[in-house]
């Protein structure tokens, strides 16, 4: 074959390999596996009781306040994990009073990044009221919750995800852990006042 030959060869070669009708990929999203919904009682060490994610593992508080009942109940798949706190109130008013106020201003600092915040009161299938806070935008926490009975017992729950991925991008994670933590509302119970371990 000659020059000639193969020029011409790979000037069609070209011309048919090369097309100008390139159109770019829509944007995508990391896809998520969500945990199956299988649930596991809590462990007698606390002094409440509730059900929660056999997929989950419950870990010691990571926070600089270390509390003998703060726990974290962490999904390893999503990187998300629920903090609870919790706090005996002993017929306190004054405590109750105080915690209150922390978990309002601590669901409050959202509102730089948030663009919503939706509080509702509920009643448990038990008849316990909680009080809880939907939090819209880039926030840290999409979802906080309070829960008391005014005398002896008052529990605070926060959501986190451990990671920087946008929270659009989270959604479908997002809603798969609010009816996880609406899970641990609905099946939570306080302990009769006894030495706990």
């Amino acid at each position: 074959m000659s020059i000639l030959s193969w020029g011409i060869f790979f000037l069609i070669l070209t011309m048919v390999g090369c097309k100008s009708d390139y159109k770019p990929k829509p944007k995508g999203y990391n896809r998520l596996a969500l945990p199956a919904t299988e649930y596991q009682p809590s462990p007698d060490s606390l002094p409440y009781q509730f059900e929660y994610s056999k997929h989950a593992r419950l870990l010691d508080d990571t926070s600089w306040i270390s509390e003998r009942h703060w726990i974290e109940i962490y999904y390893p798949e999503l990187k998300a994990n629920i903090h609870i706190t919790y706090k005996k109130l002993n017929n306190k008013d004054d405590l109750l009073k105080t915690l209150l106020n922390d978990a309002y201003r601590l669901t409050s600092k959202q509102q730089i990044k948030a663009y919503a915040i939706d509080e509702v009161s509920i009643v448990t299938p038990s008849g316990k009221t909680a009080i809880i806070a939907e939090i819209a935008g880039d926030v840290p926490s999409q979802f906080q919750f309070t829960m008391t009975d005014s005398s002896k017992n008052f529990l605070r729950g926060a959501l986190y995800f451990n990671t920087a991925v946008q929270n659009d991008s989270l959604a479908p994670a997002i809603e798969f852990m609010k009816k996880e933590t609406l899970h641990f509302i609905n099946t939570l119970e306080w302990k009769a006042s006894k030495k706990l371990k």
